[in-house]
């Protein structure tokens, strides 16, 4: 890893981007034997994570390409309720493509999704009730009986993952324990901050969209302490028209490819 090059392309229209190259360039690490964190963002040239309250507002085609593409190569998907409803999620839908990649891969046709809740994800949402594979609620016993059966009579699967809080911790050792190592976290803020809290997160993939959100928009990361800097290591840059995709390794990320180089 050390002096690793960076991967590095310039395409003057977001419909050039070469699919199968990014691909190649996002592929998780061989032979993980635990999981591996990538968080993806799309955040404006200052700083804010959405528009009106969605992120959604920031998207740009280059955008879109990488969100399906991270999504093709993970074996689950990661986010917080908050954004799940704020977003309208439902599940990860089944394309010829989205199959024909994920089988060279070794992995399932569609990928699950794996939201996170202490109880205030309302059990008739559509990522619970619009999807090709049972969602995952990770949640916490605070959430209460009543609560967790509605969720599972919605067709979920439930991991109780502690008491007051969802041990993330925990969340994502079960995910290597179920053999799922690639993981792709999608949000938002709180989710993202809480994962860098706990040491989770290996790759932050980011793409910087040709706008100006002005003030009163939050950031990409909350819910961390001030005096919580996290170095990272550029290893690749898109160029898409007006638009900026990146990638970077946490230091815990450069230290694991270290190790296996």
């Amino acid at each position: 890893m050390k002096g690793a090059a960076v991967f590095v392309r310039d395409v003057e229209r977001s419909r050039d981007l070469e699919v199968e190259e990014l691909a190649s360039s996002y592929a998780y690490p061989e032979s993980l034997t635990h999981p591996w964190t990538r968080v993806n963002f799309v955040t404006s040239v200052d700083g804010a994570s959405s528009v009106e309250g969605r992120s959604g507002g920031l998207g740009h085609p280059a955008d879109g390409v990488v969100f399906e593409l991270v999504r093709d190569l993970a074996d689950v998907v990661l986010v917080g309720a908050g954004t799940a409803v704020a977003e309208g999620y439902s599940g990860v839908s089944r394309t010829a493509e989205r199959v024909r990649r994920r089988r060279a891969l070794g992995r399932s046709d569609v990928p699950p999704l794996a939201v996170v809740t202490r109880g205030a994800l309302p059990p008739d949402a559509g990522v619970l009730t619009d999807t090709e594979v049972p969602t995952v609620v990770v949640t916490c016993a605070t959430a209460g009986r009543e609560r967790i059966q509605a969720y599972r009579s919605a067709g979920a699967e439930v991991l109780v993952a502690g008491e007051w809080e969802v041990d993330l911790s925990w969340t994502v050792a079960e995910f290597g324990r179920r053999g799922w190592c690639h993981v792709v976290c999608e949000g938002g803020p709180g989710l993202f901050g809480r994962m860098v809290g706990n040491g989770l997160v290996d790759e932050v993939c980011l793409t910087v969209s040709p706008l100006l959100a002005g003030s009163g928009a939050g950031r990409i990361v909350s819910d961390l302490a001030e005096d919580t800097h996290r170095r990272l290591r550029l290893c690749s840059v898109v160029r898409a028209e007006d638009a900026l995709l990146l990638r970077y390794y946490t230091q815990q990320a450069v230290r694991r490819l270290d190790e296996v180089c």
